[in-house]
């Protein structure tokens, strides 16, 4: 008895330190929405709001720290260039009208809010005065409110394309530009700590920001409903790209099964659902592709990892869902440019998405700020996040083994030709495709 209960405690415990930010993230969401609701009865002011949000505060000011580090250090280039090139300001306003209110006595209103000024005019024979009055009403005030879309700070399309091309440029000088690529490289090493250091705050980050934005609700009941579309159209983009565009493009190139193919890999999606870790599937997946789907074992270990690196396509998909969602909450209109910003912007910013949970999280904020919109409505998705999360994980797990498919079949005949080794062939096949 006492045996089954320490393997029983062994096994809770192990699934406890594996599904603990999972665990924390779920309860933090629970426990925030119970909070906000008790204290909407409450009747709480604008200003104890804010200081309830602080700690809620300092989550977001910690995922607006990491933006730049995540795409580029601006300590490599003058100060004044940096604000040439990598800075923008757009401001919108719409002006809206305020009508004063009186706040004095009914008998002293009549001379406050509007006076009437007696005139009297003589006519040319200075015999005759003709009196007349002239109501005067004080103006409307106006004051002027920005518009989401207003940006006043990095311009993170021009930053992204900027590193992607000086990394492009880095790869080709070969020795000259080792030392600028050891310097990226630790320092998004030193990035991706800092990022797993903030993602083990985010659950009492979450308990304060969901609990914050209940109270600043005027109907809580209506944001739910479009949350819930949100989560569904969510899905329903991934299912789309994962049942039907991936393997479309497996048989395509192929010519093979893609059923017979993810049948093989089964056990890896199980497993990313269950982690919501790309990277800590990866070697459930390179078991499923060497075993199950027979890929040679040297295209497995070149392909997944770069793959489980940059190919980031769940991701993405779910982080352009979410700007346009945050989009659509602010009443802000997103023309076909800005739509277009979004999707660069996401693709670029998932492939620096660390393998790790609710790393999307870390990138959403710089696709927001691409476009201008309030990062403060992160905490809207937050609640759904840690669901979704694991959703776009075997998005993005799928996407990598069946490129690996792609890739094997593409470089079929050239591994037989140059026996050991990486060919050319898979090398320049994988060049291309990642550029």
């Amino acid at each position: 008895m006492v045996v089954a209960l320490d393997a029983v405690w062994v096994r809770v415990k192990g699934v406890c330190k594996q599904n603990g930010l999972l665990i924390l993230s779920v309860l933090a969401v629970v426990i925030g929405c119970l909070l906000g609701f008790f204290l909407r009865t409450k009747r709480l002011t604008e200003q104890e709001v804010k200081y309830f949000q602080f700690p809620g505060e300092l989550l977001m000011r910690m995922l607006k720290m990491l933006i730049l580090p995540l795409v580029v250090s601006s300590n490599m280039f003058p100060a004044n260039l940096v604000q040439a090139t990598f800075q923008q300001y757009r401001t919108r306003s719409v002006p809206i009208m305020k009508t004063p209110k009186a706040t004095v006595s009914q008998s002293l209103s009549e001379s406050t809010t509007r006076r009437a000024l007696i005139y009297g005019i003589q006519d040319d024979n200075g015999t005759e005065l003709q009196n007349f009055s002239l109501d005067l009403t004080p103006p409307p005030d106006v004051y002027f409110k920005t518009l989401p879309g207003t940006s006043d700070g990095m311009n993170v399309l021009g930053i992204v394309i900027f590193s992607a091309t000086m990394g492009i440029m880095l790869g080709r000088m070969g020795p000259n530009g080792s030392a600028l690529v050891n310097f990226c490289q630790s320092l998004n090493e030193a990035v991706l700590k800092i990022v797993a250091i903030v993602i083990w705050y985010f659950p009492f980050g979450i308990v304060f920001l969901v609990a914050g934005k209940i109270l600043e609700m005027s109907d809580p009941s209506a944001m739910g409903k479009k949350l819930g579309f949100y989560a569904v159209t969510v899905v329903f983009g991934l299912i789309l790209h994962g049942l039907f565009i991936l393997p479309a493009m497996y048989f395509f190139i192929t010519k093979k099964s893609p059923i017979v193919y993810i049948r093989g890999i089964l056990q890896a999606l199980l497993i990313a659902l269950a982690t919501s870790s790309s990277s800590a599937t990866l070697p459930i997946t390179f078991k499923c592709l060497l075993e199950n789907n027979h890929i040679d074992r040297r295209i497995i270990r070149f392909v997944l990892p770069v793959g489980a690196t940059i190919n980031m396509d769940g991701t993405a998909l779910y982080e352009a869902v979410a700007a346009i969602f945050i989009a659509q909450v602010n009443n802000y209109e997103l023309d076909f440019g800005q739509i277009i910003t979004i999707s660069i912007t996401a693709t670029a910013a998932s492939i620096g998405a660390a393998g790790i949970p609710q790393a999307g999280l870390v990138t959403m904020v710089i696709v927001l700020t691409s476009v201008g919109l309030p990062t403060d409505d992160i905490t809207l998705i937050i609640a759904v996040d840690w669901a979704l999360d694991r959703f776009r994980t075997m998005v993005n797990v799928m996407g990598d083994a069946l490129a690996t498919g792609i890739m094997a079949h593409i470089c079929r005949k050239d591994f037989i030709k140059e026996g050991d080794g990486v060919s050319i062939c898979l090398s320049y096949t994988l060049f291309t495709l990642v550029c």
